[in-house]
């Protein structure tokens, strides 16, 4: 398999070259284009159980498709935000915001995982998808991705909205930033405190943080 991201970072597109046989797992709706040769099975990953939890608590799509070459062809990916995508050669464990994975190998095991009480006041759920196994791993962003790479100990705090993805090494913790009045006035609420080593991937833009500008102008001309 050979890949390469196009566009950067506003409008990527992740173009991918199968060998006969390879086999790629994407969100429903992530696929773009492909050429002749390429099948393409819509399934329950991780059965029905497994598929409602993803769906449900993970934020993503009920049904998984797979992508299999019978000859040498190409599919393309793009996520449905303008933002960049990000390739890494996955060996273990990571994790990852809802609606951040795009697209993998076959190889590799998209679950999410229960983090407890200390994500319960999390806008983005008390979940995180949990990306397991050994190959080529495709996440995106609302915005470009940057990368921070953390030493032993190191602190780092990202606001939750602006958080892709990070590794398995990684400890993190949720919390307030200041008291209710700082959360209402200065419009921060949630941070993520990162401990590494490990790395971290956030995104340059915020979709809470989006949503947030257009609604009172979507409703402003609602009422015209």
């Amino acid at each position: 398999m050979q890949y390469d991201i196009l566009y950067r970072p506003s409008y990527s597109l992740a173009k991918v070259n199968l060998n006969p046989g390879e086999s790629m797992i994407a969100e429903a709706g992530a696929m773009v284009s492909h050429s002749p040769g390429i099948s393409i099975e819509t399934g329950l990953k991780g059965g029905l159980f497994g598929a409602l939890k993803k769906s449900v608590l993970g934020g993503e799509s009920f049904f998984t498709n797979t992508f299999t070459a019978q000859t040498p062809g190409e599919i393309t990916f793009a996520p449905p935000l303008p933002g960049d995508i990000n390739a890494m050669h996955l060996n273990g464990e990571m994790y990852a915001q809802s609606g951040a994975f795009l697209a993998s190998e076959s190889s590799i095991d998209v679950d999410t995982k229960f983090t407890g009480a200390k994500t319960f006041f999390s806008r983005e759920g008390l979940f995180l998808l949990k990306m397991s196994g050994a190959g080529t791993l495709f996440l995106s962003s609302f915005g470009a991705i940057h990368e921070i790479e953390l030493r032993e100990g190191e602190q780092y705090v990202v606001d939750t909205g602006h958080i892709v993805a990070f590794d398995a090494s990684v400890r993190f913790n949720v919390r307030q930033v200041g008291g209710l009045k700082s959360t209402l006035l200065s419009g921060e609420g949630l941070v993520c405190d990162y401990y590494g080593p490990g790395r971290i991937w956030m995104q340059t833009r915020s979709a809470d943080a989006f949503l947030t500008w257009i609604k009172p102008k979507v409703q402003t001309q609602s009422h015209q």
